[in-house]
């Protein structure tokens, strides 16, 4: 539903963007992660025609962006960063205004609205002027206008900024539902948030691509997949240590706590094993005589894999080594 094709983007000497490609399918969600200043904002301008790109190109639906903007902007609706709004006019009111922007008249215009109205939760502030309005509200409000023509493409940039816990949960309950069937990006600083509704992600980190793949995929890459927690209990415990250090594909065991009859600790697996471990370190606790009292294994953290691809190498200064899953 969405290309990007080999995107740049140039501000004077600074290349914000460098060689970005991906496709977005109908039924995907689609978290578009990076800092600050990795380019997020900038991609998602050059793919909704707001900004023309240095080099490369979008497709909307199989439409050149450059070629029919026009037509390729009817296929997508988007919620920009900071979204502006007119201040003076009613929330009807503007809601009516961006829709007959979308070439939306009479009952067409009426019925966008009142579902949209209904779609954001904006029927108690419909009359309220745009400037009386909460921050949440106020976003929810442009939320509503990528909406109104029914686009089978949104680009949202920033979709939950502003709103309190209750409302994130039913604008992220929106994007599940409107996933199922629309090509969604969203663009966000919420690594929860993409766990909640990302279908797949995409990190960026000084313009380009470094990551492409689900959320439990890049999880699975992350420093504590497949450590291994366990609380053993029984006489002489800690004595266990040297077998658990000395089991095949152990980096290293971390020490939680330790006592004459207990021991908490963290198995660490080496980073091109990733063989199960908890059935060896349930194993070798028993051939000790100790009692396996707690056993996890762990899935690995979002936020871990987002530091390791994109925090820069203190010594060198270089952006961390690229992982990619897909299409990246």
């Amino acid at each position: 539903m969405i290309e990007a094709r080999n995107l740049k983007k140039w501000f004077g000497p600074k290349l914000a963007v460098d060689e970005v490609s991906f496709t977005v399918a109908r039924g995907e969600v689609l978290g578009f992660l990076g800092p600050n200043g990795a380019g997020k904002s900038t991609t998602m301008r050059m793919l909704t025609g707001f900004l023309p790109p240095s080099g490369g190109q979008v497709l909307a639906g199989g439409i050149d962006m450059a070629v029919d903007a026009a037509a390729a902007k009817r296929l997508i609706g988007y919620l920009p960063e900071s979204a502006p709004v007119y201040a003076d006019m009613t929330v009807s009111g503007f809601l009516r205004f961006c829709a007959e922007a979308r070439g939306l008249w009479g009952r067409a215009r009426d019925a966008a609205v009142e579902r949209v109205v209904e779609t954001c939760f904006l029927e108690t502030v419909r009359r309220q002027p745009v400037d009386t309005l909460s921050k949440g509200y106020r976003h929810r409000t442009c939320f509503a206008q990528s909406l109104l023509h029914d686009p089978p493409a949104l680009v949202l940039d920033e979709p939950t900024d502003g709103l309190d816990p209750n409302q994130k949960h039913e604008v992220r309950s929106l994007i599940r539902r409107m996933g199922e069937h629309k090509a969604i990006i969203l663009s966000t600083h919420i690594l929860e948030e993409v766990d909640a509704v990302c279908s797949r992600v995409l990190v960026i980190d000084r313009g380009r691509l470094v990551a492409d793949g689900t959320p439990a995929e890049l999880r699975a890459k992350s420093e504590s997949a497949g450590t291994v927690s366990a609380l053993l209990r029984g006489a002489n415990a800690p004595l266990a240590l040297p077998a658990l250090r000395g089991l095949a594909g152990v980096l290293r065991v971390d020490v939680v706590s330790e006592a004459a009859d207990t021991l908490r600790v963290r198995v660490v697996p080496l980073r091109d094993g990733r063989q199960p471990l908890a059935e060896e370190v349930a194993r070798t606790a028993a051939a000790k005589g100790l009692l396996c009292c707690e056993l996890q294994t762990g899935e690995g953290r979002l936020d871990e894999f987002f530091r390791a691809v994109t925090v820069p190498d203190t010594a060198s200064g270089a952006p961390a080594a690229a992982v990619t899953e897909g299409g990246a």
